[in-house]
């Protein structure tokens, strides 16, 4: 059951290029928004669509491949876990957020 751990499996669009930095020693850093979108009926039997969007940080040779072939509204598969940080914004309010840490991609679609 270990493996099953803070484990996230997600397909969606991707809302923007990828953002690359280049860190000392070379390791690559990639940072982008994935879209996932879910479609269901309401009480009333309204169609609704909802999206949700999500932040995705990929490292390495993961982040060299999204460098290579991940582009704005793309449709891919992820596969990560979930991390947590806070910051202080330029107002000196505490902001929390929470990044996926992507370990696989996979291109869908074209």
């Amino acid at each position: 059951m270990n493996a099953l751990k803070n484990r996230v499996q997600l397909i969606g669009n991707v809302g923007n290029d990828p953002e690359i930095k280049i860190l000392d020693g070379g390791k690559k850093l990639a940072n982008f928004t994935l879209a996932t979108n879910e479609r269901y009926k309401n009480d009333k039997g309204e169609k609704v669509e909802e999206t949700q969007w999500h932040r995705l940080t990929a490292w390495g040779k993961t982040a060299e491949l999204i460098e290579s072939y991940v582009t704005k509204g793309k449709e891919i598969a992820i596969e990560g876990k979930l991390t947590h940080r806070s910051y202080e914004d330029k107002n000196g309010e505490k902001r929390y957020v929470t990044d996926v840490v992507v370990n696989e991609v996979l291109m869908l679609g074209k």
